[in-house]
């Protein structure tokens, strides 16, 4: 597995922590979701899944190591545990809760990533399906969904990191809406009018590169009371 194909979700109570994770693993390629605490964490992991969660352990209310063991019962995603603590008994404690590895803070992030990379390659690849499509076209343009670019005939349509998110969550699931709420949370924003009207512009935007109307969209569009919905031919 690749970065290209990897979504990840950072969860720590440190704001600043998870924006700068969440750039650093953007910019390398990665979709990253973050959430601020487990009670957060839990409520995107009921509709979404991940290739590996990164989880602080030192957390108000319940902490990374009861999340993780929580997890365990019903999932084999990977997990990277962060902490402040690095004494041997606490990595063990750690990886004893099911987590793949365990990283001690202060780190770097260059790290940080070889020890996610390092984790992705040890996960089996998932056979592709013949029925699932490498390429989605979109009249004149075409979205590949593996690189995920897009290009207008042999033009390369450059699309911002946060426009290149939206079009790996809509192509993840064709043909069907996706609210808004949830566009925010799959975007590792703090749920709220003021993101979801984010998340409005952020359309709007992507609707000038998608379509030849943008006022009247044929391929990302809007479904009355159930949010957007990405409509390939």
């Amino acid at each position: 597995m690749s970065a290209l194909d990897a979504h990840l979700m950072i969860v720590d109570d440190d704001e600043r922590i998870r924006v700068l994770l969440q750039k650093f693993l953007m910019r390398h390629g990665f979709l990253v979701t973050a959430a601020r605490d487990a009670a957060h964490a839990r409520r995107i992991l009921t509709g979404l899944d991940f290739d590996m969660l990164i989880l602080d352990v030192m957390m108000p209310g319940e902490d990374g190591l009861s999340l993780c063991r929580s997890i365990r019962e019903t999932s084999q995603t990977p997990i990277l545990l962060l902490t402040a603590k690095g004494e041997t008994g606490n990595r063990i404690e750690g990886l004893e809760a099911g987590a793949d590895d365990y990283l001690p803070k202060p780190f770097e992030p260059k790290e940080l990533l070889l020890r996610i990379n390092a984790i992705l390659r040890r996960m089996p690849e998932t056979p592709a399906e013949d029925s699932v499509p490498k390429i989605l076209n979109l009249g004149d343009i075409r979205y590949d969904l593996e690189r995920g670019e897009m290009w207008q005939a042999e033009d390369l349509v450059r699309l911002t990191a946060t426009e290149m998110q939206l079009m790996k969550i809509f192509s993840a699931k064709p043909g069907e809406p996706i609210s808004r709420n949830k566009l925010v949370e799959e975007l590792g924003r703090d749920r709220g009018q003021a993101q979801e009207r984010a998340v409005d512009v952020q359309i709007t935007r992507l609707r000038r590169k998608i379509e030849t109307d943008p006022k009247q969209p044929r391929y990302l569009q809007t479904v009355r009371g159930a949010g957007y919905m990405l409509a390939p031919d």
